[in-house]
């Protein structure tokens, strides 16, 4: 009777596990494995050059920034010594690489082909999140307010935008605090802001540089951002607790509000849940890459209503990544872990 009941288990085990497998590769599929040795510690955010196909990677705990060949699935180039560097932008209309680096503000604008230093933009400090603004052909860049700003009562943060002609500064906005993620709509002239120091997404008027309005958010620590336009609403990942929040971008409420796929594992060595999180408008999905070891992909069924179909395994602190829409793949940072190298994981949407 003992071996009845255990072959039965056994059995009711195989089909889920075998039913869990078939929904995690129905929606992505582990390609190919990139690697990086020698890259330690933090890995912050991509770019990449559709076109040239190459993926830019900011080693921030490295203190490189990263090129990887994506035909040959080989790093081919490292610049070195670079001051934490966060967010990366590659601008194929003027094929400038842009890197922003946190330690000492300075975002640094290289030649996309030779690599040269073609220029500098120093910011207060905290250079991070980079975006592009194709009405102004503006190159924009998030940081903190440090010393320069202390005099400005309205805020501790900024919007940099510099002119991708030029390489020169232009303007700037003033946000409340450190902005981490933000997107600006393609039809529309608003661009949203996570702002985590104040719990809340500020609106802003990317033409007037103005806040329009300042919406609070229900969870702790809102880092990653993105946008669907078309459904006007906004997705943003919280890290207490592990959420992702989506927003109805006409009304600035909270839509929906999904708990992430926990997997229970001690938490103790990761600093931050989600860092990076992407809309897949062609698919209808939201890929948010979790650092408690998964990517938790979630289907839009409507724009209220969201089911997570899949938690694909992925190493602890594996929380960085971009989805490339026109290769239709994923690309995860996954750093060194004792005597594992850092490399980067491909997987293909299905």
């Amino acid at each position: 009777m003992k071996f009845a009941v255990t072959m039965l288990f056994l059995a009711s085990w195989f089909a889920f596990s075998s039913s869990a497998a078939t929904e995690d590769t129905a929606a992505l599929s582990l390609q190919s494995h990139i690697a990086l040795p020698n890259v330690k510690g933090r890995i912050d955010h991509f770019s990449v050059d559709v076109k040239g196909q190459r993926l830019f990677m900011a080693g921030v705990g490295n203190h490189t920034l990263e090129v990887i060949d994506l035909q040959s699935g080989k790093r081919v180039r490292t610049i070195p010594d670079l001051a934490e560097p966060q967010g990366v932008y590659f601008d194929s209309l003027t094929n400038r690489l842009y890197v922003a680096c946190g330690l000492d503000g300075v975002t640094k604008i290289y030649d996309g082909t030779s690599f040269a230093l073609l220029g500098t933009v120093k910011f207060p400090d905290d250079a991070d999140n980079i975006r592009y603004d194709a009405r102004s052909k503006c190159v924009i860049v998030g940081y903190a307010g440090a010393k320069e700003l202390r005099k400005r009562v309205e805020g501790t943060g900024g919007l940099g935008f510099i002119d991708s002609a030029t390489g020169k500064q232009t303007r700037e906005i003033v946000i409340d605090a450190h902005p981490e993620s933000f997107r600006l709509e393609e039809k529309g002239t608003r661009l949203f802001v996570n702002v985590p120091d104040k719990q809340e997404i500020e609106v802003v008027d990317v033409e007037k540089g103005t806040i329009l309005a300042r919406w609070p958010v229900s969870a702790k620590n809102n880092f990653p951002m993105s946008l669907d336009e078309a459904h006007h609403r906004l997705f943003v990942g919280t890290w207490t607790p592990p959420r992702l929040i989506v927003f109805d971008t006409e009304t600035g409420k909270e839509a929906a509000s999904l708990e992430l796929g926990e997997k229970g594992v001690v938490k103790k060595n990761i600093v931050g849940i989600t860092d990076d999180l992407f809309y897949d408008s062609a698919r209808s999905r939201v890929y948010v890459l979790n650092a408690l070891g998964s990517i938790d992909v979630f289907q839009q069924k409507d724009p209220d209503h969201y089911d997570l179909i899949a938690s694909i395994p992925t190493p602890l602190d594996s929380k960085t990544g971009l989805f490339v829409p026109d290769l239709g793949k994923l690309f995860v940072g996954v750093v060194q872990q004792g005597k594992e190298d850092a490399e980067i994981r491909v997987f293909q949407a299905n």
